[in-house]
């Protein structure tokens, strides 16, 4: 049975796509380790079909974060032996690729962004000059690897000449109960609250729309948008869930009526992106507000799931929300679309692929 250790420096319990990940590999015949970090407020790990380890930290942020983190999974890699060392991202880059070649162990990259494209990093020079230092020592020397679409997998062969292979981050296939019932008012939001996710443009676009919006998340910019929602009075239209566990993310998805999906183009990461919430939206069955970026297009023209705004201008917002609010005719469409393209895109396709790539991997 071949042991594969994945390394991420998130909190696990919330790390939907790792679960999967571990899971569905699990299922077929692996022996899978999950490592991440205890954060602060860090929910106990539930029982899953594979085993979970968190490291301890004392860095909560900043350049000894990283120094921390990465020394702490370089130890404990070199010291736990494992057929398959993988890599999620490049922040967990460098003790695996060290681990690796001492323990002589096969490294995968799982590429769940452009790292070096977010916005976080292009904005602050200095930081950006060190992280694509890290990534083109690293990149190069990680031959096997994967990520989430066909933009993000041209990028990194045209940089490092990588060739990884393709495995969207769509959930698993379930029924969507007939009983449900919707609240004809209700947004959802899910992901992280940070700067070039859209709330720029939202929270003013909303005094024109009649309905209010779930916010399943949390992240550094909340205090500035609950400030500008309670400057413009709309309190009573924001709902901030905070980080939810992923049951409780499928619940609030199905009950409401459309999903935002608005990312700002901050970055090749964010233009080329295609979000968990992507998916989401489209297996809850409810139709979403995203953006005309190139991989979304690509499948909204396959499938008509959502309306496609090409920038995120308060106006814009508040008449496409209105249109999808009161269309009736275009939200039954896009609903019964949401319904045929899950069909194509679930979790139960892609996991053959990626038991099919590890399967192959020969020492």
């Amino acid at each position: 049975m071949k042991k594969i250790i994945f390394s991420v420096t998130n909190d696990l319990v919330y790390d939907q796509r790792m679960q999967k990940i571990c899971t569905s590999l699990a299922t077929n015949g692996f022996d899978v380790m999950l490592v991440g970090f205890h954060k602060k407020n860090s929910k106990s790990l539930g029982q899953k079909k594979f085993k979970q380890h968190r490291l301890g930290l004392f860095s909560r942020k900043g350049p000894l974060f990283f120094i921390e983190t990465n020394i702490r999974l370089f130890f404990y890699l070199v010291f736990h032996k494992a057929d398959i060392l993988v890599a999620d991202d490049l922040d967990t880059a460098l003790p695996v690729l060290f681990a690796s070649v001492i323990r002589r162990s096969i490294r995968v990259f799982d590429a769940h962004e452009l790292f070096c494209e977010m916005h976080d990093i292009i904005s602050r020079p200095r930081i950006y000059k060190i992280w694509k230092a890290i990534e083109r020592f690293c990149q190069p020397r990680f031959p096997l690897g994967y990520t989430e679409n066909d933009g993000y997998a041209a990028a990194y062969q045209k940089m490092y000449g990588v060739n990884y292979f393709i495995v969207m981050n769509s959930p698993y296939l379930r029924e969507v109960p007939a009983t449900l019932q919707r609240d004809q008012h209700s947004l959802i939001y899910q992901g992280v609250v940070e700067k070039g996710r859209g709330f720029e443009g939202l929270v003013p676009a909303m005094q024109g729309v009649n309905a209010h919006v779930t916010v399943c998340g949390n992240g550094s910019y909340l205090g500035e948008v609950k400030a500008e929602i309670q400057k413009r009075n709309l309190t009573d239209k924001f709902d901030f869930k905070g980080f939810v566990l992923p049951e409780d993310l499928s619940k609030y998805t199905r009950q409401a009526y459309i999903g935002l999906n608005l990312n700002d183009n901050l970055g090749a990461s964010f233009f080329l992106s295609l979000s968990n919430r992507f998916f989401d939206y489209m297996h809850a069955g409810i139709p979403q507000l995203t953006m005309n970026y190139p991989e979304n297009k690509k499948i909204n023209d396959l499938f008509e799931i959502g309306v496609l705004i090409d920038d995120l201008h308060p106006q814009t917002i508040t008449q496409a929300l209105n249109r999808l609010l009161t269309d009736n005719a275009l939200y039954a469409r896009l609903q019964a679309n949401c319904l045929k393209a899950r069909e194509i895109y679930n979790w139960n396709t892609e996991e053959k692929k990626l038991i099919h790539f590890y399967k192959g991997l020969k020492p």
